[in-house]
């Protein structure tokens, strides 16, 4: 399977995904539209993978509108698409529902399930939390996480599509990666969390199985 994966910012990768990857022994294509204005083709795309990134869905550059046609074409061939932060933010958009503001929140904190379509996932676990925009739920798909501070914290559509407002697919070596060039981020965070403060927090163990899990879900 050749994965084609979205990267938007330098410090925000893959991370757990890519591992996932290589323990399928699928291709992985990483792409940086924000740099070289390149997307992948549909026709050489059997799952999309869409990260986070500083930009807003709002934006007017060329390659945030054109990285739109490609979701809406993944979505027409039913084609795997897994969205974070940014990227969930993107696939709403495609589907023609509005991203605001909400509370920004930067930092480790519980997030709760509120679906139980996808099985044996927790009640509750921790993420990583890099963001201070969020999507409306579209219709048709189920609100699958909220955390204390936003309802909107993730959804799943139609067995293909998952979108998550936060992070679980950063390991250690990418959390430290996202703190020591966006750290100043923090400022002004309603979690109240310094890049101190998220450096000192591991990244719970359970977060790569969860990832698994999400991707395994959307490519059965």
């Amino acid at each position: 399977m050749r994965i084609n994966v979205l990267q938007h910012t330098p410090n925000e990768g893959p991370g757990a995904i890519q591992t996932w990857s290589h323990k399928h022994q699928h291709e992985m294509y990483i792409y940086h539209p924000y740099q070289f204005g390149i997307l992948p083709k549909i026709d050489e795309t059997d799952m999309l993978v869409i990260l986070g990134g500083p930009m807003s869905p709002n934006d007017h550059d060329d390659w945030i509108v054109q990285e739109r046609q490609l979701i809406k074409e993944a979505m027409t061939k039913n084609i795997p698409i897994f969205g974070a932060c940014f990227g969930a933010q993107q696939i709403a958009k495609t589907l023609g529902y509005k991203i605001g503001k909400a509370k920004k929140e930067v930092g480790w904190a519980p997030v709760y399930l509120q679906s139980d379509v996808i099985p044996g996932l927790p009640k509750k676990l921790t993420a990583l939390h890099w963001h201070e925009e969020t999507f409306e739920i579209p219709d048709g798909a189920d609100l699958l996480f909220s955390s204390d501070l936003l309802k909107n914290q993730g959804f799943v559509m139609n067995h293909r599509i998952i979108g998550l407002q936060f992070h679980f697919e950063p390991l250690a070596d990418n959390v430290r990666e996202m703190v020591v060039n966006d750290g100043s981020y923090t400022a002004g965070n309603y979690l109240k969390q310094t890049p101190a403060d998220i450096l000192a927090h591991p990244v719970p163990t359970e977060n790569e199985a969860i990832m698994n899990k999400l991707l395994d879900y959307i490519c059965e």
